[in-house]
């Protein structure tokens, strides 16, 4: 798998998975409550479509990996590559019409996040990274995405989907650091920890993610220079709970916070 054909590959899952979801966004289309009458957790049409596209790709291109995918669960995960794939996250944000969704499109080797892709096919946004680099692409041109090097938490921007997110200890937990901070802001999802990477906020803290949430973005994060651990700073990769920092000292700072 060469630089030049991975690169070509990733590029075709974002571009064909998009076609096959911006038809159903701000359009008419079914919503699936896929909680069957718990906490309202929504797919549709667009979701299963961009994930079906991706699979058929990837089995096309690489049979031997695996992929691990929202809507169609687990295949062959033991392979040494594995892609972990979220055709739409931020799926209440796109069925309320609201560009702040993207498709998440990541790749694990050994069980560690190497590549990552934040793809919004409605704005034209690529956001990329590999740990080591990350990049933009869309209308403003391409560049180099590097978080801000904010040090102090009161000078810093926090965001988080909802506050809802946690409860009881976690709850408490986050609060003490939003009191902290300059300012918070809620919503965006994975656009928010893109956000952290092109340098535009300073910490996203979120609980109850499953790996196709995170995986992909950390590659992106950690290539801007930031940080992405679970609250007892340990990875990340499997979901749970996570804060994402643009630097060593305010991810240090936010940690000590959350376990109190």
């Amino acid at each position: 798998m060469s630089v030049v054909d991975f690169g070509a590959f990733v590029a075709e899952l974002a571009t064909e998975s998009g076609k096959a979801i911006l038809p159903f966004f701000r359009a008419h289309h079914t919503t699936d409550d896929k909680s069957h009458g718990g906490v309202f957790d929504p797919v549709t049409e667009g979701d299963r479509a961009g994930e079906v596209i991706m699979r058929h790709l990837i089995q096309r291109q690489f049979p031997g990996h695996g992929v691990l995918g929202e809507e169609f669960g687990s295949e062959n995960t033991d392979a040494e590559y594995v892609w972990v794939l979220d055709p739409i996250d931020g799926t209440r944000a796109f069925i309320a019409g609201l560009p702040v969704w993207g498709t998440l499109i990541g790749l694990m080797r050994d069980g560690v996040p190497v590549y990552g892709m934040m793809h919004q096919p409605f704005t034209g946004e690529r956001f990329s990274g590999d740990g080591r680099q990350a990049r933009y692409e869309g209308p403003i041109g391409p560049r180099p995405l590097r978080t801000r090097d904010t040090t102090e938490l009161s000078a810093a921007t926090l965001m988080t989907t909802t506050p809802a997110l946690f409860k009881g200890a976690e709850a408490e937990a986050y609060a003490r650091v939003e009191a902290q901070v300059r300012m918070a802001r809620y919503g965006c999802d994975c656009y928010a920890y893109c956000m952290l990477a092109a340098g535009h906020v300073d910490l996203v803290i979120e609980s109850g993610l499953k790996p196709y949430d995170i995986v992909a973005l950390i590659p992106i994060i950690e290539g801007a220079g930031g940080i992405v651990t679970s609250w007892d700073g340990g990875s990340a990769a499997g979901g749970g709970t996570v804060l994402a920092a643009g630097s060593k000292a305010l991810h240090q700072a936010a940690l000590a916070l959350l376990a109190g």
